[in-house]
Parts: structure tokens; C-alpha cells; sequence
């Protein structure tokens, strides 16, 4: 069976992870000898390009391309600050009809380009106070481990190029040809969220000492019920004031603050201990085990029981 070559472009940017770059072109060859397997002719043909191509327009592209991607970086002196000529090159290839895809810290180059305006994306959940800032008009959903939006596909985690390459594979051949290279791989196909592996990380370096006063008590007494006039009274501030300035801080009210600190305390008791979940339940300051399930499947995005699974062995 004759399939149309499918030309991949993935953009090896200053910083950019080697690891994504060279293991996304060695997935699409594995799918191209998978298809073989199925008497189909290679299906996937990738182009690795360097910023200094790009910049210089030293590119050979006598194939149109029909996917480009931007991998993770681990250095974030380019991807901030992308250059001009990265930005229009992929703006064009996008209006030539190329699907352009994100993974990690991918999603600020795209976002750049003003291609992801109104759109909803992810990227990596570390990430997403910085992007928020940054664009405002963009929303985001670090939730989701992959956004597929048509032509503009947005993966979150560092690792995540694994998932966008299953993705693609399945979208230009089939389902099947996608997990059999995900059996080929051993990695998981089947459908995952990033809050799975989010963690609760306060921010504190917000400057606002009079809730950083709050945020070591709440850190402290996370086991107790928040009382709001309590915590006013402690950054001495009118419970009005204290509740814009929290948010402000925090990007949580202090009741979801509380839910977030709990919900890691109590991870890192189901990670770390053979303790019962309904003693750690008690130990994080839930009487109701009910509640506490509730919150831990809206915070993770699954139960307590499945995370234990996940991630103890």
C-alpha cells in the first residue's frame, strides 16, 4: 500500500533537549518499519533543521512540510527570547497549511508567533505561571498532557515528545499501527493527563512578606481549618485586603492553597509510607474520607488508590 511521504520538520533550536530531537526522528523511523510490517510504504520522512539554517534561510525544503515541532529545551536563554527568523519561518510554514506542533517549553517559541491567540494549549505544569504572565490571551490547561487543536498540537511534559509522536503516528496511519510501536517502545498508549505527575510547589518568591507570613503558618498547620479572619489578622490586614493580596500571590484562594498543601502532604505519605489512606485522610486533615477523595481526584486527576499504583512499586 502507497501512502504520500509525510514530511516532519523538528526544529533543533539553541538549547533545545538532543534526547527529543534525535528520539522523535528514531520514533517515525520505528512507525515507517512498522508500516512496512503492514505492506505500506514508509509513511513518515523527518528533517532535523538547526537555528543557524533557519536564520541564514539555507533550508532545502523542495517538500512541502506538513508537520513542524518544537521540542523541550533545558535552556531558557533561547526559548524566552526566540529569534525573528524562527518566528516567520514557522509563521509561513503554518500558512502553507503545516501542522505546527509544541512539547514543553516549546509552547513559548509558538506562543511568540501569535499563532496560539485564542487558542487553548498546555505546556509543561512548571511552567505555567510564566506563561500565564507572559500571555494572558492564551488559555491554558496544564491539566491536559496533550492538546490536539487541528493544526496547532501543544504536549506539556518534558517527556511528552513520546506522546506527541504516538499521536502524529496515529493521526497520518492508524490506531493500530500507533500501539503496536507504543508495545514496541513499552510506553503507555492509553490516555494520561499531566496532573497525574504535578506537584505542589508554593511560590514564594512573590515579594508580599505578610503573605509569605501566612504561607509558612498554612505550612506549618495545614491539618486545620482555614479561618480567613485568622490569617488577616496575622498579615494585618483587613480580610478583604488579605484575600486580594493572597490570590495575588498565590494564584489560589487560601481555602485552595490549603486543598493543594494537603493533597502533597498527602502524596508524598502514600509515596513514602504503608500507611492506610484513610489514616493519611486523618493525618492531612480530613475527617471525611469522602472529601478527601473528592479533592485528591480534582487536584490529581485520579484516586488515591490509582496514584498508589502509578506510583509505588
Amino acid at each position: 500500500m502507497t501512502k504520500n511521504l509525510i514530511q516532519i520538520g523538528i526544529v533543533h533550536y539553541p538549547g533545545a533537549l538532543l534526547s527529543a530531537v534525535q528520539g522523535m526522528a528514531e520514533q517515525f523511523y520505528l512507525a515507517n518499519t512498522i508500516c512496512h510490517q503492514h505492506e505500506w510504504d514508509g509513511v513518515f520522512k523527518t528533517h532535523i533543521f538547526d537555528g543557524l539554517q533557519i536564520n541564514q534561510g539555507v533550508i532545502d525544503e523542495t517538500a512541502p512540510l506538513q508537520v513542524i515541532i518544537l521540542p523541550p529545551c533545558l535552556d531558557d536563554s533561547y526559548y524566552l527570547n526566540p529569534e525573528q527568523s524562527l518566528l516567520d519561518w514557522l509563521t509561513k510554514h503554518h500558512q502553507n497549511g503545516a501542522i505546527i506542533c509544541s512539547v514543553c517549553a516549546g509552547a513559548f517559541v509558538l506562543a511568540e508567533t501569535g499563532l496560539l491567540n485564542g487558542r487553548r494549549v498546555t505546556t509543561h505544569w512548571a511552567l505555567a505561571d510564566d506563561f500565564a504572565r507572559r500571555y494572558p490571551h492564551i488559555g491554558l490547561d496544564i491539566n491536559k498532557l496533550l492538546i490536539n487543536d487541528a493544526d496547532i498540537i501543544t504536549a506539556g511534559g518534558l517527556m511528552s515528545w513520546v506522546d506527541l509522536g504516538l499521536e502524529l503516528v496515529a493521526q497520518f496511519t492508524n490506531s493500530q499501527i500507533m500501539r503496536q510501536l507504543g508495545r514496541f517502545l513499552i510506553v503507555d498508549t492509553g490516555p494520561r493527563e499531566q496532573s497525574y505527575y504535578q506537584s505542589f510547589t508554593p511560590k514564594l518568591d512573590h515579594g508580599d512578606e505578610a503573605i509569605i507570613r501566612v504561607q509558612h503558618q498554612l505550612q506549618r498547620d495545614f491539618q486545620n481549618t482555614v479561618v480567613i479572619r485568622h490569617l488577616a489578622q496575622l498579615a494585618h490586614l483587613t480580610e478583604r485586603t488579605f484575600l486580594r493580596r493572597f490570590v495575588k500571590a498565590t494564584g489560589l484562594k487560601p481555602t485552595q492553597y490549603l486543598q493543594h498543601l494537603r493533597i502533597q502532604k498527602a502524596c508524598e505519605l502514600i509515596e513514602t509510607s504503608a500507611t492506610s489512606i484513610e489514616r493519611i485522610a486523618t493525618e492531612v486533615g480530613y475527617e471525611d474520607l469522602s472529601a478527601f477523595r473528592k479533592t485528591f481526584i480534582k487536584i490529581t486527576g485520579q484516586t488515591p488508590k490509582e496514584f498508589k499504583k502509578r506510583f509505588v512499586r
